[in-house]
């Protein structure tokens, strides 16, 4: 090739920049080419049409993960509970977690009924995923240890409730990478940074490429969506004559310096940047869709957040996380006051958004190796937290951690199934419990991973997602 003179490094360096798509965005550099083998497994095959997994023939091929950001209430969604009307007011006679919060049983006043061939019970407020009960695996018996969002949305992402540790994404990056080199293997899709931010989608000590690609998704078009995708004069030839120079000396640098894994993704994101221009441009413009499509999914950046999930899945990117939080970051499922009638704003918004995806997934043949979660970070109380007036049409939901739902379809889960229950007022997992954690194991099953061989050593020890606990839930499962 053809290099240009340039009087410096600086002069050199201003006139290449320009031309490396992504490398502007906040996030890319520390989000490359995901490699495609793991310590622990032989490498994969990136373009095989047959899922294979790492250790064995995997159900799903990628993963959608829809979080509900604050914690919807399994009592009104997925668990009924008549006994909280017999006992209404009345307050739990064991010690609760923030008692200081509890004012008594709240029953919820939402109709619930059976749906589709399986009978699989939802609230009102969720009439669209209604007519999908036979894909629908409820899981009722969800339970995790702490009852704050912080901790709780780590152990939700990454197994553990403190900072450092690698998200699901990552791990799943990890152990398989990504279908399309030409697009990360795990994208988080958010309006604004949520509570606990980055660190929900970071690579924590394993190596930086495989941190999740975050994407603020207050601004769906394509050009603020994907900053600085198109180059304004230079055509894709000369800005590979630059790129291909500046990774030449990137690489002379780095050989002189060992173990500067953040230095080699900032190498690799380069590379992946200008990949992207290829290819990026039209996976996130959702405005290709045909409108009837759009419109399916609703107008709210949810909504459209999940519609770009899928163009995203369909072109090969492993993971994709979609937050539910408002333009500022914010999660409004957080109901501490007025509970009812926020769920049932928000429900409207998610049910319909979440049901055109399975439909979506579905029509196009891809929900069967698509492995889709809706859930927050925990559940509610099926008690009452009134506000200062008193007044119980204000009254909101507490944090709860010892029972919730949350719901799988696709990727080889047993659709049209309610698994686990909790006692009679929703207080407790009960029956067929399963934590974080085995729901973890679970999802890297589906993937085709062994949670238990999925390991990275770190700091002399080997570190797993499910740490030392995690059981695949079998019967769930397809």
């Amino acid at each position: 090739m053809t290099i240009p003179y340039y009087a410096s490094r600086r002069s050199m360096l201003q006139s290449a920049g320009a031309g490396f798509g992504w490398l502007a965005a906040r996030g890319l550099t520390q989000a490359a080419i995901p490699s495609t083998a793991s310590a622990t497994g032989p490498a994969v095959s990136p373009t095989s049409a047959v899922p294979r997994g790492l250790h064995f023939p995997a159900k799903a091929k990628r993963v959608i993960f829809l979080f509900m950001n604050g914690a919807p209430s399994h009592v009104d969604t997925f668990d009924p509970k008549p006994a909280l009307a017999r006992y209404a007011g009345q307050s739990p006679s064991e010690k609760v977690e923030r008692s200081s919060k509890a004012s008594g049983y709240m029953p919820s006043p939402f109709r619930f009924r059976p749906h589709g061939e399986s009978g699989v019970v939802m609230s009102e407020l969720l009439p669209h995923l209604g007519r999908h009960a036979d894909d629908l695996c409820v899981i009722r018996s969800m339970h995790t240890n702490e009852p704050n969002h912080e901790p709780g949305l780590l152990i939700m992402h990454s197994g553990h409730p403190q900072p450092v540790r690698p998200s699901l994404g990552s791990w799943a990056s990890y152990g398989l990478g990504s279908e399309n080199e030409n697009l990360p293997a795990f994208v988080a899709l958010c309006p604004g940074r949520p509570v606990v931010g980055p660190q929900l989608w970071s690579s924590g000590f394993l190596p930086a490429v495989h941190q999740g690609t975050a994407v603020d998704t207050n601004h769906l078009e394509v050009d603020k969506l994907v900053a600085n995708i198109r180059h304004p004069s230079m055509g894709r030839s000369k800005q590979r004559d630059q790129i291909d120079l500046l990774q030449m000396l990137n690489r002379r640098h780095a050989a002189q310096r060992q173990n500067e894994d953040t230095f080699d993704a900032h190498i690799k994101a380069m590379e992946m940047a200008f990949r992207m221009q290829s290819e990026a441009e039209e996976a996130f413009d959702v405005s290709k869709e045909p409108k009837h499509v759009r419109d399916s999914y609703g107008e709210t950046v949810f909504g459209q957040s999940c519609l770009l999930a899928r163009r995203l899945c369909e072109r090969g990117v492993r993971f994709v996380q979609v937050y539910y939080v408002d333009k500022k970051g914010k999660q409004p499922w957080d109901t501490h006051n007025k509970n009812n009638a926020r769920h049932r704003t928000l429900c409207a918004d998610s049910d319909r958004a979440s049901a055109a995806l399975l439909t979506d997934l579905k029509n196009a043949g891809l929900l069967d190796d698509t492995l889709v979660v809706w859930g927050g970070e925990f559940g509610r109380t099926p008690f009452a937290q009134k506000d200062k007036s008193g007044n119980m049409a204000n009254a909101g939901r507490d944090h709860h951690a010892t029972g919730f739902s949350m719901f799988m379809a696709g990727g080889g889960v047993k659709g049209g199934t309610m698994y686990g229950n909790t006692d009679e007022f929703g207080m407790h997992a009960v029956e067929n419990r399963v934590h974080v954690h085995d729901l973890h194991a679970t999802i890297l099953h589906q993937l085709g991973v062994d949670h238990t061989k999925l390991t990275y050593r770190y700091s002399g020890r080997d570190f797993r997602l499910t740490d030392v606990h995690g059981e695949v839930v079998q019967d769930i499962l397809a």
